[in-house]
């Protein structure tokens, strides 16, 4: 295998093919958790008096559009496409945004996805491929 590309750690260097996975299974769930909010409203919990409340069929749009952007991002930073890891960092930090938000519906479920972001974050911006032609 050799060492990690010159200008990153091995944690990065490792990190984004992790980061890939997390992103393309993290949109199949998102996709799953999407449809289960939009065919029936009452899977998830009420939560009444919340500051960011929004139907539960929102979410679930959310959520399945989200997810299918980021398991088509994931599957570009798969292939180490460039645009992919950009597009990766804007949909985990929407992800963070949006998990905050869906705190009281699934609190476990959203804590356990916003510490996934921060590592994919990190993992996509610390990433420099080494790009040299072999000769």
């Amino acid at each position: 295998m050799g060492p990690p590309p010159s200008g990153s750690s091995g944690w990065a260097a490792g990190g984004v093919t992790f980061a890939g996975v997390l992103m393309l299974v993290n949109g199949g769930l998102n996709i799953l958790q999407g449809i289960s909010a939009i065919a029936k409203d009452d899977v998830y919990t009420r939560v009444n008096d919340y500051v960011y409340r929004i139907n539960l069929t929102g979410w679930g749009w959310i959520l399945l559009i989200l997810g299918a952007i980021a398991a088509v991002t994931g599957w570009g930073i798969l292939k180490d496409a460039a645009w992919a890891r950009v597009t990766g960092i804007v949909l985990a930090s929407l992800s963070m945004l949006f998990q905050f938000m869906f705190l009281p519906y699934a609190p476990i479920w959203s804590v356990i996805l916003l510490a996934i972001d921060v590592f994919v974050i990190w993992a996509l911006a610390t990433y420099r491929p080494d790009r040299r032609q072999p000769r």
